[in-house]
């Protein structure tokens, strides 16, 4: 079977396009607004990314002259306003109706295949049933699947929804992975040394700390001990006690740098931030994946938090295409 022709929409810094090139897809071509993610993108596969405005004009027809034809159709709407970790704030409509670009790429590239990734709480927007509609009413086939990155070898707890779509068949779904759930342990230390991120670790408990930090912290120790190594929610809320054993996959990766790592050195306990090659490997991007080095700390967490898990994509495409 030829390789499939894959356009990202809304594609980020490429994480599900690395997991659709795994699959055996070849990337002719991605969009994203954010110069940033583009840049990535591009640095990745070696193929235009356009940065585009999407509310204001699809610009479909042009990008599907520029490309030639698209046999799997990859997106990743804006979230943002479909998260519950938006809580209570003002919900943004515009920007939920991008998901309708979606089926304007679809009309005119015509893919075999289509495959949406969005929050699970994607399915409470009001016009989600019409949208999934309408993308079956232009001849496709749908699957609904909610799957966690840490089925499938990612060391991330992960819940997300993917729409997948066949204009033949009825859509496959992946296998999860047989084996156990990759644990935080296997991402410490990632990229020691690398882009100048800090691994040094600074004492936990002192006069200009936190209270909230310190009280997540010896919640921790209450449970584990005094002599073993666990993760706090550093910044942000917590609904499951502000910290988390490093034996389990990490929680969920967001757009904010929220992670640190606590252990007991000569007598104390000290604590630093994960570092975004940590991050990145708890995403499940390879190590060999190209980050703009010009980018600042804050810009990389964020290309990381809004990425899809490139292993989990992998398998709904080659799931699909095979």
């Amino acid at each position: 079977m030829k390789k499939p022709r894959v356009f990202d929409l809304f594609c980020g810094a490429g994480g599900s396009s690395c997991g659709a090139r795994a699959a055996g897809g070849t990337i002719v071509g991605g969009l994203d607004l954010w110069g940033r993610a583009g840049e990535t993108f591009q640095r990745n596969y070696d193929v235009k990314c356009w940065e585009k405005e999407l509310r204001k004009g699809s610009h479909v027809k042009p990008i599907a002259e520029k490309i030639g034809p698209v046999d799997l159709l990859l997106a990743s709407p804006e979230c943002t306003n479909h998260s519950v970790a938006k809580g209570n704030a003002p919900r943004s409509e515009e920007s939920r109706e991008t998901a309708f670009q979606v089926i304007s790429f679809a009309k005119t590239m015509k893919p075999r295949w289509i495959v949406v990734e969005n929050v699970v709480s994607m399915k409470r927007w009001h016009a989600y049933s019409k949208w999934l509609a309408e993308i079956e009413s232009h001849g496709y086939r749908t699957r609904e699947l909610k799957l966690n990155a840490a089925d499938f070898g990612v060391p991330q707890s992960r819940r997300r929804l993917f729409v997948v779509a066949d204009r033949k068949q009825e859509p496959v779904a992946p296998e999860k992975n047989k084996g156990n759930q990759v644990p935080v342990t296997d991402i410490l230390h990632k990229g020691t040394g690398e882009n100048g991120y800090s691994y040094q670790m600074r004492p936990l408990f002192h006069a200009g700390r936190a209270r909230p930090t310190e009280l997540r912290a010896n919640r921790a120790i209450d449970v584990v001990g005094k002599e073993m190594p666990f993760l706090i929610v550093y910044y942000g809320s917590d609904a499951a006690g502000g910290w988390q054993r490093i034996d389990r996959p990490l929680r969920t990766i967001t757009t904010l740098d929220r992670f640190a790592l606590v252990q007991k050195r000569d007598g104390e306990h000290v604590m630093r931030m994960l570092q975004p090659p940590e991050l990145a490997a708890a995403m499940g991007f390879p190590p060999d994946y190209k980050w703009p080095d010009y980018i600042t700390r804050r810009e990389h967490i964020k290309l990381i938090g809004n990425a899809v898990a490139p292993p989990v994509m992998e398998a709904v495409v080659r799931a699909l295409i095979s």
